[in-house]
């Protein structure tokens, strides 16, 4: 019987995975077998780059912003992986960023650049991927959305908005492409050690009222996330359309 989890031969562009959870499901998927594309902003792809191609993959990195993404780009950044590695079986929607501030004080501005990286880029790019996969009958698209998909948060309205959404979003997009083999799931990571949740870590008060309300007692590594990405990506999930599958140390069991 041959490994369901098993990537090998499969193409895959994870976004925004040069560091933290999107590098952790980038070497996972290729320490299964894909070869992987990656999407940075400012963190440097090169060793993660090194990591992909040190089990044997094939690596390729695009330097791309998503505020303000337009239909051309999104296009762009899904030629560059198709090309790069020779077509495109998974994209895992994982660029996100979080601005932390009071609701009352909060700029328009600041708003937008949140809900237009981890939304709108998500439907661009799960777009302008989905007519290819559409078109050859199969294809795994997953989007890291987020606890506060399921919560509202605190001082981060953008953020939990964006993540409601593209749950809905994740649904939305099952309900036309299951019928072409295409899967489209949602990750929703709980407390993860990661550049976004720095500044939560860093405060002594709100780490400890955070640990206090995880069952495990810790945040999580980037590499524990991935799993559900590989999972996901996968023959062993062929059957999974529309789900939100969450990996969070118990946070939203408590």
């Amino acid at each position: 019987m041959s490994n369901p989890f098993d990537l090998t031969g499969r193409k895959a562009l994870v976004t925004g995975g040069a560091t933290g959870i999107g590098e952790g499901i980038a070497l996972a998927l290729a320490a299964a077998g894909a070869d992987v594309a990656l999407t940075y902003r400012s963190h440097q792809p090169d060793e993660t780059l090194a990591k992909i191609e040190g089990l044997g993959r094939t690596a390729a990195a695009v330097k791309a912003d998503f505020v303000d993404m337009d239909e051309a780009a999104a296009t762009e950044v899904i030629d560059f992986a198709t090309d790069a590695l020779g077509g495109l079986d998974i994209l895992v929607n994982n660029a996100g960023i979080i601005h932390r501030e009071a609701s009352t004080d909060m700029p328009l501005d600041d708003w937008r650049r949140v809900i237009s990286v981890n939304l709108d880029s998500v439907w661009l790019l799960s777009q302008a991927a989905g007519r290819g996969m559409v078109k050859q009958g199969s294809g795994k698209i997953v989007i890291v959305a987020s606890v506060l998909g399921s919560q509202g948060g605190l001082m981060v309205p953008a953020y939990a908005s964006s993540k409601h959404a593209a749950i809905g979003l994740t649904r939305s997009l099952c309900n036309e492409w299951a019928q072409h083999g295409v899967n489209v799931n949602a990750i929703a990571p709980g407390y993860t050690a990661t550049d976004n949740t720095q500044a939560l870590r860093d405060d002594p008060d709100r780490s400890k009222a955070l640990l206090a309300r995880i069952p495990a007692g810790r945040f999580a590594e980037p590499s524990e996330i991935a799993g559900a990405a590989v999972f996901l990506a996968s023959d062993a999930a062929a059957y999974c359309h529309g789900s939100v599958v969450t990996v969070d140390g118990g946070w939203l069991a408590r």
